[in-house]
């Protein structure tokens, strides 16, 4: 059995193992924990498209947001009419949650994909300011659904995300990732982003292959966002805006642009640094902020920049 499946069976006995075991753990470092698993799949999907692709996309909190309204609206409408008046077993409500996370991640994948067709033929800015775009398109129409609660957002929300979840979907996506770039369809990614004409010169499909990497993206940024709802039990437009964007494409440069170990270890950094800043919380942000300046200054390749986890050329 090749090593990857081997590390991502370990994660996922881990993720077992933790969860069984959560009830022990004081309930603010279990949310923190949750906190982070979701920033990591929300980096390493992005770090696809914009670290081994190279492009430039600022609307990965819009895929999260179709993740999280489409998986609540699963769990919400169509969970009592399956599960029964008595809310049914946690066996039932698990593959109720699995199945609302998979419809969660499709859903945006094809946002992805509906959004990648016509303009990742799109360079730099331009593709930039489209994935902008996007992400505040969906963020008005989801504030003007009455049906998904509007401005108000959805509550209620059944609280189905366990640290198992978050964890197995965590390790999930660092696996696929990681085969994906490290197979031989995935030298196309990199090919793309290394120069695009040459790519295009012997061969590559690079449309193609951007297309495949924000597809898988933004599944699992789907993913992600039905986590997310499923933990906080509420979700509103304003939670997926493009400053949610922009703290996701923050981890992915400071963690190393196509460096999945520099990546997660960057979600986690600023996962914690807030909640470190906690007790100074009227200066929190701003020096959350200063910190953010001195290291992009100090190393603007990336504070983790690391071989390890990074596809070779």
């Amino acid at each position: 059995m090749p090593k990857p499946h081997l590390y991502l069976l370990a994660a996922l006995l881990a993720a077992f193992g933790l969860s069984y075991y959560s009830d022990r753990l004081d309930p603010y470092y279990l949310d923190v924990l949750t906190g982070i698993g979701i920033n990591i799949i929300l980096a390493v999907s992005l770090n696809l498209v914009n670290g081994y692709t190279g492009q430039f996309s600022l609307g990965h909190a819009g895929f999260m947001s179709v993740g999280a309204y489409l998986s609540a609206g699963v769990t919400l409408f169509l969970g009592p009419r399956l599960l029964g008046e008595d809310g049914g077993t946690a066996v039932t409500q698990g593959v109720l949650f699995f199945f609302a996370l998979v419809a969660g991640g499709l859903g945006a994948a094809l946002a992805g994909l509906l959004v990648g067709v016509p303009s990742l033929r799109l360079k730099g800015d331009y593709l930039a300011l489209v994935t902008l775009g996007f992400g505040e398109i969906i963020r008005v129409i989801f504030q003007n659904v009455e049906f998904l609660g509007g401005a108000l957002g959805l509550n209620g929300i059944p609280a189905y995300t366990t640290i198992f979840w978050v964890l197995a979907f965590g390790a999930l996506a660092v696996f696929t990732v990681t085969c994906l770039v490290n197979s031989t369809y995935g030298r196309g990614f990199l090919a793309t982003k290394d120069d695009e004409i040459a790519a295009e010169a012997v061969g590559l499909n690079t449309t193609r292959y951007k297309i495949v990497a924000f597809v898988v993206g933004a599944f699992f940024a789907g993913a992600a966002g039905g986590l997310y709802g499923h933990f906080k039990m509420t979700i509103t437009p304003t939670g997926f805006d493009f400053t949610k964007s922009i703290e996701i494409v923050v981890m992915v440069i400071l963690g190393g642009m196509g460096n999945t170990l520099g990546v997660i270890l960057a979600a986690i950094l600023l996962t914690l640094l807030p909640e470190v800043l906690r007790p100074i919380a009227e200066y929190r942000m701003i020096l959350y902020s200063f910190l953010l300046i001195v290291l992009m200054i100090s190393r603007p390749q990336g504070l983790f920049n690391f071989k390890f986890g990074r596809a070779k050329s």
